[in-house]
C-alpha cells in the first residue's frame, strides 16, 4: 500500500537532521494514503524512520489529529468548548450529528460523506459559534446553517469556507499537512490561498494602530520597576 509513497516519504526524511523528527508528516502522509493510521501505517512509519512501533503508536495515539479509524471523505468538527457551547455550540453538535445519520463522535456516515467529532477548542472564540471542515473554518454558525453545510456535502458540493483554503477533502488536506503545500495532487500552491484572518480578530490590532497606541517596553532583563 505504501510502496507508491516511498519517494515522498524520503522527501519528508530529508527535512530533517533526526530522521524521528520526520514521524508527524508522516503519519500525515500515512492518512492521506489510508484515511487513518493503521497498523501496516504504523509499521510504515517505524521502518523509514528505524524506531519501534511503540514509539510510533505512542505519538500516534496522543495526538487528536491522527485517527485511528477511516474518516469519510470529510472531517466535520464541532467545537463545544465553553463559549461555542454558551451561543449554541451543543445545538450545532447535536444537528449535525442528526443529519449525518444519528452518528457519534468519531463516527462516520453510512453513505462515506463525513466524519464528525466534537472539538474542545478550535481557537476562533471571537467567531463563535464555528465548525470546521478538513480544517477549514466556517465561523459565526446557527443549527441552519450547519445543517446547510453538512446537506451539500451530502450532494458532493464543497461550500466554501468562511474564511481559508477551498474545500477539497479529508485525505488531500493530509497532503498539505505532510508539506507537500504545491504538489499538483492537491491542486497546487492555489489548495493553499484564501485568507485566514477575519474582521473581528484584526479589529483591535487595526484601532491599535489608528490610534497609535504600544504596548509598554519589555524592561531589561534584572532591572526593578
Amino acid at each position: 500500500m505504501f510502496d507508491g509513497v516511498r519517494e515522498r516519504a524520503a522527501a519528508i526524511l530529508a527535512r530533517y537532521p533526526q530522521p524521528r523528527s520526520a514521524l508527524l508528516p508522516l503519519l500525515h502522509l500515512v492518512q492521506h494514503v489510508e484515511g487513518h493510521v493503521s497498523r501496516a501505517g504504523i509499521a510504515f512509519c517505524a521502518e523509514i524512520l528505524e524506531i519501534t512501533t511503540a514509539e510510533v503508536s505512542a505519538v500516534a495515539t496522543f495526538y487528536t489529529m491522527y485517527k485511528r479509524e477511516p474518516v469519510g471523505r470529510h472531517l466535520v468538527s464541532v467545537c463545544t468548548n465553553t463559549l461555542c457551547a454558551a451561543l449554541g455550540g451543543d445545538d450545532i453538535y447535536a444537528a449535525v450529528r442528526e443529519r449525518l445519520g444519528g452518528i457519534g463522535h468519531e463516527q462516520t456516515s453510512a453513505d462515506g460523506t463525513a466524519t464528525v467529532e466534537h472539538a474542545e477548542c478550535l481557537a476562533a472564540c471571537d467567531l463563535a459559534p464555528v465548525l470546521t471542515v478538513d480544517y477549514e473554518f466556517f465561523d459565526n454558525q446557527t443549527v441552519a446553517s450547519a445543517v446547510e453545510i453538512i446537506e451539500a456535502l451530502q450532494r458532493g458540493e464543497k461550500p466554501h469556507p468562511t474564511r481559508g483554503a477551498p474545500l477539497t477533502d479529508f485525505r488531500s488536506v493530509e497532503l498539505l499537512l505532510a508539506g507537500f503545500f504545491d504538489d499538483p495532487a492537491v491542486g497546487g500552491l492555489e489548495a493553499v490561498a484564501g485568507p485566514s484572518g477575519a474582521e473581528e480578530s484584526l479589529r483591535g490590532a487595526r484601532l491599535a494602530e489608528e490610534r497609535g497606541w504600544t504596548a509598554p517596553p519589555v524592561p531589561d532583563e534584572g532591572a526593578h520597576p
